[in-house]
């Protein structure tokens, strides 16, 4: 194929200039601890992680430390649990320094990691883990009541608990300060039953079952291939219950070779700080704030969480951060900070917004306020999930998701499967060797979104003719908030649980600090059902930011000719 046509099929390619290679090699790692192991001889004795707690309180973890904890973890898992390659293990906590040695330790034993949200209830941990077949699970001492209840499930497969700090490998005195103030100030850690090892008797068991940890951890991650599943990542995919999206080492890889050439021009190796208040279990922290900046040697601050805003205050205040990511309501709420205004971080190179639409005026004050860019992107969990993204360089098209990583084909078709023409609407449609390679024991699921190498991913889009997309629409029924994917059918399924629901919808309305919001639509089975009722009866079963934030009772729902309930109509009454 020449040029002319070559371009005409991928009008992107123009917009990459010389700043963004036009092809990429297949990535020179086999695996993805090959990967780590070449960075953490590269940067040995660099900073690779940093903690820190609202109150400027830190710790860290050298390149060099990463590695041999993850070794020694690797070890406890194969040699002390006696798992084999390939089993799963759940890895359940938010930013801290325990994350990137568990995470690596799981794949550096050859088993498959399951990233799990924290913030999970007892339920949707027990889901989670009974799909996946985890046979462990790593959590935080913050949550241990959940999963002491999961564990009295007679079906859950998990047979070892792993319990860790956020304070761990903190300064000994400086850890014991910050988790004496959780648990007896904040009353933050719960008190449980649960029967676990800690983190550190872990790695101490690995130590004292005899050899060389790195040794015999390169004995299990040394036969990986990129065909290796990596990752179970969670989703609800484009409907329903969540899914385990099937990642393989070589997606993962992919993914991290595609983000640094989009990116090439604003990382230097071994010199770049990245404030991670994403959180790193989901993919898109995971890969880009994770794996991407692990890879270039960039120091990784973590915030165990970002609410209330002011706990990221400490974070730029102290460190020279060079990169950020987050979604449109983590920077907009930066933007009301006068901290943040008033004295804006001077180092910073760029800012990677993702999970969920950037609004134009956020970006423009953004950029207006630090002097750095503030680009857009667009992926999903089945891609790994980077698929688009705006370039660094040059005029940037505004309000929009930018333009495909190297390595990536996008097409727009219409219900038929045809291509639509420029400025026309159209399914986007995708493939590249990021795409995962299923949903986790689900073949018909996998079949409906992946058909002939595509993924089909349920958004629409418009491209213009340089080769820019513009998301439209999005998948019917999903609602994000704050970059989170929740899915009526689940907050449904938990509303028709109770005795006096009789028939429910749910649907997103638009909210100005979340980006959408959940509205629930209910019909009464018995009148004195309340609204406080309702609500605590979902706190039990759904987490913070899928509850209802309003329910409207009806007498009816909208139906169609056979029964089912229209939530488009219901969306249609909200419209002026």
């Amino acid at each position: 194929m020449d040029a002319a046509s070559t371009y005409s099929l991928m009008p992107w390619l123009g917009q990459y200039g010389n700043k963004i290679a036009h092809t990429l090699e297949a990535p020179v790692s086999r695996s993805l601890p090959a990967m780590a192991a070449t960075a953490i001889q590269r940067f040995a004795g660099h900073t690779a992680f940093t903690t820190v707690m609202p109150n400027g309180m830190y710790g860290s973890l050298k390149f060099a430390q990463v590695g041999a904890l993850s070794d020694a973890f690797a070890v406890y898992l194969r040699q002390v649990l006696k798992l084999d390659a390939g089993d799963r293990v759940a890895v359940q906590m938010p930013n801290c320094l325990s994350y990137p040695v568990v995470l690596l330790g799981v794949l550096k034993a050859g088993c498959v990691a399951v990233n799990t949200n924290p913030l999970y209830t007892a339920s949707e941990m027990a889901h989670q883990f009974k799909d996946s077949g985890a046979k462990v699970v790593v959590l935080v001492d913050l949550f241990a009541d959940k999963m002491e209840q999961v564990l009295k499930a007679t079906d859950c497969p998990v047979k070892h608990v792993v319990l860790t700090r956020v304070s761990e490998f903190f300064p000994p005195v400086v850890g014991n300060i910050v988790h004496a103030v959780m648990k007896h100030w904040n009353k933050a850690i719960p008190a449980h039953k649960l029967a676990f090892t800690a983190l550190p008797d872990a790695l101490d068991q690995a130590q004292k079952s005899g050899g060389d940890m790195a040794l015999l951890a390169h004995t299990y991650w040394a036969p990986l291939q990129h065909h290796d599943l990596a990752l179970l990542q969670y989703t609800g995919g484009t409907t329903g219950v969540a899914k385990g999206a099937m990642l393989t080492h070589g997606n993962l890889l992919w993914n991290t070779q595609q983000m640094r050439a989009m990116s090439a021009s604003h990382i230097e190796e071994g010199k770049e700080v990245v404030l991670t208040a994403l959180p790193l279990y989901h993919i898109f922290a995971f890969t880009v704030n994770f794996l991407c900046m692990f890879e270039a040697g960039a120091r990784n601050i973590l915030v165990p969480s970002p609410r209330p805003i002011q706990n990221l205050q400490r974070a730029f205040e102290n460190y020279a951060v060079t990169w950020v990511t987050g979604v449109n309501t983590l920077f907009n709420a930066l933007l009301n900070e006068e901290w943040f205004t008033a004295y804006p971080p001077k180092h910073l190179k760029a800012a990677g917004g993702g999970g969920a639409a950037m609004h134009h005026a956020v970006v423009a004050r953004f950029e207006q306020v630090t002097g750095a860019p503030l680009v857009e992107g667009y992926g999903l969990t089945e891609a790994s999930p980077v698929v688009c993204f705006q370039p660094l360089h040059g005029q940037r098209a505004r309000d929009s998701i930018g333009i495909p990583a190297p390595m990536t084909q996008v097409r727009l078709v219409d219900d038929s499967g045809h291509d639509v023409a420029i400025g026309r609407p159209g399914e986007l449609i995708v493939r590249g060797p990021q795409l995962m390679q299923g949903y986790w024991q689900r073949p018909q699921e996998s079949a409906e979104i992946l058909k002939d190498d595509w993924l089909y991913t349920g958004d629409v889009a418009v491209m213009d003719a340089q080769g820019t997309f513009q998301i439209v629409d999005r998948k019917k029924d999903m609602i994000l908030i704050s970059g989170f994917n929740v899915y009526p059918n689940e907050i449904e399924e938990v509303l028709a649980r109770h005795d006096k629901v009789m028939e429910c919808a749910v649907i997103g309305v638009p909210d100005t600090k979340t980006g959408e919001a959940v509205h629930a639509y209910v019909v009464k089975r018995d009148d004195g059902l309340t609204q406080e009722e309702l609500l605590a009866h979902c706190r039990n079963l759904l987490t913070g930011y899928k509850l209802p934030t309003r329910i409207i009772f009806r007498d009816e729902l909208p139906k169609t000719a056979v029964g089912k309930i229209l939530r488009k109509n219901l969306r249609e009454t909200l419209k002026p």
